[in-house]
């Protein structure tokens, strides 16, 4: 796969933190150059004995070792989301092996809410609004108009953001997994 044509496109996973509810969604879709192969795709689950939410974008295989390595950081922790983060990304920048895992990944408790990559990342938005894939920067712009001019609960924010994202982005449709804590 190294054509550009190839590469594998997908996803939108966004989460917003509203009063004392946080959400977490995403898409369904997986498309490879031009060809949709899967509509129902689950990129977020709830980890740590359902305390934690984590969703990714990028390499499904990737991901999951991503997860299972995160997850470990938690143990290890003690659930210290932001702690576990840290140690995750320094380990993925710096291991051989896990220095060419291609995916980025979000997570959130009540209190956190993280984006980490392979290049070292962990980045805490501003807003209270975290968003990744490439419908992201569409999912990021829905969610901050309805934070700003809505009643809408942080669910009901991310479920209008993908929607919105879905009639946009060529990438994302509207199979939505959305989970709250």
């Amino acid at each position: 796969m190294n054509n550009s044509k190839d590469k594998i496109q997908s996803t939108t996973v966004i989460g917003v933190k509203k009063d004392d509810e946080v959400a977490l969604g995403s898409d369904g879709q997986v498309t490879q150059g031009e060809t949709v192969m899967k509509h129902k795709t689950k990129k977020v689950r709830k980890i740590y004995d359902d305390k934690v939410m984590i969703g990714f974008a990028g390499a499904t295989a990737d991901a999951f070792t991503l997860f299972e390595k995160f997850e470990g950081k938690l143990d290890k922790y003690n659930g210290d989301v932001a702690r576990a983060a840290i140690e995750l990304a320094k380990m993925w920048r710096t291991d051989k092996y896990l220095r060419k895992l291609e995916a980025l990944l979000t997570v959130m408790d009540k209190d956190t809410m993280l984006i980490i990559s392979g290049n070292g990342d962990v980045i805490e938005p501003d807003d209270n609004i975290v968003a990744i894939g490439s419908g992201g920067p569409y999912a990021t712009a829905a969610a901050r108009a309805l934070t700003k001019y809505s009643d809408l609960d942080a669910h009901q924010i991310v479920k209008e953001a993908l929607r919105i994202t879905s009639e946009i982005c060529i990438y994302t449709n509207n199979n939505f997994t959305v989970m709250d804590l």
